[in-house]
């Protein structure tokens, strides 16, 4: 894997718990933080999709980033969703992020309006560098057109990149077109590109991405490290086809809700079930269904401290 000086590696987008009355649950999210770092996650993204990061206040958001810092995560392990319609909020975010040391930011392009030109978008990403103001800066643009429907093309990266070289850190690429990707880390060579799926690691790796950012991180954070640690070991290719049959089990529910039934299930923490609407979660009858799958095909299970 090539030498990024900046954020690479195995990193999750950190599910987000909910207390009974709807709050996030601070203590389970610093929990389940603190067990991804000992399962092997180089970095965490908090508040990214798979953390319902649509679903959040900016309050929530900021509070919980705080009290994850307090508990003595590193904040430059923390790349944090910041990337609002709304390019205030996102300025709020971005900038109170930074202030608290993050290594970097995920910004999502403004998703409500769909025919945004590149000269439109590149002023909401200008706009908002410029207004923070900070050489700490690193921004990681969040490529998702199909949840977005507002692409972040070449075109527009290069003259983000050209504009402000020293604050475009990368790309999360999760198009799900890992062709997409090889051409972008061939046109821009020194920003740290990162698929959103373990199905396209073995041969990214190979072609110079700089790890993943994948939801199912939180239950394989471990087996995604050996891999990106193992890319050019013998048996990577039956690492690879291990993390890649979890992904494809666990996808054949609804992601988020399947992932946060898979923890609830092995801390014995039915409260991990709780998702926000408009989401729901698994049926009790989808979650054995869930967890006996992965069990019976794949040996599929969990070392993570119960809360019975």
């Amino acid at each position: 894997m090539q030498d990024f000086t900046h954020l690479s590696g195995v990193i999750a987008p950190v599910l987000t718990p909910f207390a009974e009355d709807g709050a996030p649950d601070s203590d389970r999210f610093i929990e389940h933080c603190e067990w991804l770092i000992d399962e092997g996650c180089n970095a965490l993204v908090p508040f990214g999709t798979t953390s319902e990061a649509p679903s959040l206040g900016l309050d929530e958001r900021m509070e919980l980033l705080e009290d994850l810092i307090d508990a003595g995560i590193n904040p430059a392990r923390l790349m944090p969703g910041t990337g609002t319609p709304s390019l205030a909020d996102t300025i709020t975010l971005t900038q109170h992020a930074v202030d608290l040391g993050c290594g970097g930011v995920l910004v999502l392009p403004p998703y409500f309006y769909k025919d945004c030109t590149t000269e439109g978008l590149f002023q909401y990403y200008a706009e908002l560098i410029e207004d923070v103001g900070d050489h700490r800066l690193r921004l990681y643009l969040y490529h998702i057109p199909q949840m977005t429907g507002v692409p972040i093309t070449a075109e527009l990266i290069d003259r983000l990149v050209n504009e402000f070289h020293d604050k475009i850190a990368g790309l999360k690429d999760s198009s799900g077109n890992m062709a997409n990707t090889l051409v972008l880390i061939e046109a821009f060579p020194d920003l740290a590109f990162f698929p959103a799926s373990e199905t396209f690691l073995l041969q990214g790796l190979k072609q110079g991405v700089a790890g993943c950012i994948s939801a199912t991180a939180n239950v394989q954070a471990g087996a995604i490290r050996a891999l990106i640690d193992g890319a050019d070991r013998e048996d990577a290719q039956k690492l690879y086809e291990r993390v890649a049959a979890v992904r494809a089990g666990v996808a054949k529910s609804a992601t988020i809700p399947a992932l946060k039934a898979l923890i609830a299930h092995y801390r014995n923490d039915p409260q991990w079930l709780i998702v926000r609407p408009p989401l729901l979660a698994l049926d009790p009858s989808e979650q054995v269904r869930l967890v006996q799958d992965l069990q019976r095909d794949l040996n599929f299970t969990l070392e993570i401290p119960s809360r019975a």
